[in-house]
């Protein structure tokens, strides 16, 4: 029986205790930090050598879908009654609601070195150390809405003009596409079209949440359930319309053996997007 992912603002108080509690469970095990790990190595940009399996790719949905799946799994073997909520930034919009609140996420980060004092992963609990990252220091930072240079969340009209792209996505495959759901989704662009939906959120975030050790901060997982909720909206809205490219470039051409068609293995797991595309009898939202 498929269970049940909640907007993370419609949780009980019992519901936001268990939750919290399996992902401190999970990092006291040492299974947290390989998850950092594993998504700064799938870290790979348009201008990297090699496969691009988790961003600026057709594969940006479905890899962090099984992502997702793999952290929920480890959740659920601690407490089954857990799954994975979502953060919907188009209404919990400020600094001082959910998910940012103490008994959740806990709040921003102080000034100066934007560390993060309250809440359960503050480092001062000392269950929240991080030991794997691409920069110094061993505390949890934000910068909620970027204090230097302020920017504001997406809003609906933002998610509106992705899910109402029909096409999954486009030649060439990478962050330069203006058009495909994809793209517009994920939030690459140029000039006025740049950080867009996901990617703006990572950046309103701001502090961990940027680059490839973003996952330190549990609210990765929040905001990566709102965004896999988008990929079944679409799916929901365009049936005709499926995961593209539906084969590999070819020989010769610039994305050959750099990206994962629908049919190929997704890395690190033996599963390819196709099988992920439906998720209907694992779980689905509330």
């Amino acid at each position: 029986m498929a269970y049940v992912r909640k907007n993370v603002s419609r949780l009980t108080r019992t519901e936001r205790r268990r939750f919290i509690e399996a992902m401190l469970m999970v990092k006291r095990r040492g299974e947290y930090d390989e998850f950092v790990r594993l998504h700064i190595a799938h870290f790979v940009g348009d201008g990297d050598r090699g496969l691009r399996a988790a961003h600026m790719t057709p594969s940006f949905l479905p890899w962090h879908r099984m992502f997702l799946l793999d952290l929920e799994e480890a959740l659920r073997r601690f407490d089954d009654s857990v799954t994975v909520p979502y953060w919907d930034w188009t209404r919990d919009r400020g600094t001082n609601s959910t998910p940012w609140t103490d008994d959740l996420l806990g709040g921003n980060g102080r000034p100066g070195d934007r560390r993060v004092m309250t809440g359960p992963f503050a480092r001062g609990t000392g269950n929240w150390t991080i030991r794997a990252s691409v920069t110094a220091g061993d505390f949890l930072t934000r910068d909620l809405g970027r204090s230097r240079s302020p920017i504001g969340l997406p809003t609906k009209d933002d998610l509106k003009q992705a899910l109402d792209d029909p096409v999954y996505d486009v030649e060439p495959w990478n962050s330069t596409v203006s058009r495909g759901f994809r793209n517009k989704l994920e939030g690459w662009g140029r000039g006025p079209e740049s950080w867009r939906n996901h990617n703006r959120v990572h950046r309103w975030v701001g502090g961990a949440m940027l680059g490839g050790a973003s996952v330190n901060d549990p609210v990765f997982w929040l905001h990566h359930a709102f965004v896999d909720m988008q990929w079944t909206r679409w799916q929901q809205r365009h049936r005709n319309h499926r995961y593209l490219p539906d084969r590999p470039p070819g020989r010769g051409t610039v994305q050959y053996r750099r990206i994962v068609a629908r049919h190929e293995r997704l890395p690190p797991w033996d599963v390819t997007p196709d099988d992920l595309e439906d998720v209907s009898r694992i779980y689905r939202y509330a």
